[in-house]
């Protein structure tokens, strides 16, 4: 009896985009009752970037699929999944015209919503689309402009925020090689919704104490799950990706999962909170400064609005390192 070999989603390239303008902390305490010393102490941002008017999420998503794509390979583009809060606006979707700007029209894009976690949500429906058959290789990107959602007069949102994107390539490949991504754990809990919602752009409200309860809690049980799921032991992860929404939280999730300060990959001090940017960003600062490198054994996860989180493993393969986040800004 013959068998149908397994399809696994491999990551095969990475990229990223920031906008030009940047934030400092000693540039919103001219505006606001805040220092850069109460900013760093809890949270661990130093600076953000930020988008102009002129420029919409798609711009961004643009910027950070043209650069993955440049790599060259794969040379064609079956799928594509934006992952969002803010898209540009509420119908149509912001994926079909990303797709159509990247020249890829008639393929499926669509857009997914679930906060911060919306990256891992987006990799694992392309992963489904390949073990499925609908598609060979899938481009998923996580892009959000985050900084329009607070009250500019709130001191404690208006620092978190950063805007930014970035995406990964996915191709049909075998569940054993470098790259394959591994068992999902997904999870969301709307008795939560509250604890961090916007209604509309300057309506930002977040419940900071029951997300950091919240946040460490599902990360680290949804870490231990998708590790164990993949066969590993904590122990056995080089690299720790968490979401990046506040220095304390990652610094507790990886306390509690025993992983130490060595293994943890980090950029919020650089780009705050980029919502569903930011794990796909990450992963695209660390390959380029060789933070992470092929052979890593790496665990990434998530929470956000919804509320949601997510866990995923996969063994990093050895890709065209992308120019740094940062130095390929967009407009």
């Amino acid at each position: 009896m013959t068998t149908t070999p397994q399809r696994a989603a491999v990551v095969c390239g990475v990229g990223a985009a920031l906008p030009r303008g940047i934030v400092t902390n000693a540039d919103l305490t001219g505006r606001l009752d805040t220092s850069d010393r109460w900013i760093r102490s809890r949270t661990g941002i130093a600076r953000r970037h930020i988008t102009g008017t002129e420029v919409s999420t798609a711009d961004l998503a643009v910027q950070a699929s043209r650069q993955v794509l440049a790599t060259g390979q794969p040379v064609t583009v079956d799928a594509l999944v934006v992952a969002t809060t803010t898209p540009d606006r509420c119908c149509p979707a912001t994926a079909p015209t990303v797709a159509s700007r990247l020249g890829l029209t008639g393929i499926p894009a669509y857009d997914l919503a679930a906060g911060c976690t919306g990256f891992l949500y987006a990799l694992a429906t392309a992963a489904g689309l390949i073990a499925a058959a609908i598609a060979e290789t899938a481009l998923v990107i996580g892009a959000d402009r985050l900084s329009c959602l607070p009250d500019p007069g709130d001191r404690t949102t208006v620092p978190l925020f950063g805007d930014g994107a970035a995406a990964v390539i996915l191709r049909r490949g075998h569940p054993c090689e470098h790259g394959a991504v591994g068992p999902m754990v997904l999870g969301s809990d709307g008795t939560g919704a509250d604890l961090i919602r916007a209604h509309r752009p300057g309506t930002l409200y977040l419940d900071g104490a029951d997300v950091f309860r919240h946040a460490v809690e599902r990360m680290t049980t949804a870490s231990t799950t998708a590790a164990h799921a993949a066969g590993w032991d904590l122990d056995d992860v080089d690299r720790l990706v968490p979401h990046q929404a506040n220095a304390r939280i990652t610094a507790f999730v990886a306390r509690q999962l025993g992983i130490p300060d060595d293994r943890q990959l980090t950029n919020i001090e650089h780009v705050a909170n980029t919502g569903a940017a930011s794990i796909p960003l990450l992963l695209a600062h660390a390959t380029a400064d060789g933070r992470l490198r092929p052979g890593h054994r790496v665990l990434l996860t998530a929470f956000g609005a919804g509320l949601t989180w997510g866990a995923t493993t996969l063994t990093w393969p050895d890709l065209t390192r992308p120019t740094p986040p940062g130095k390929e800004t967009a407009a």
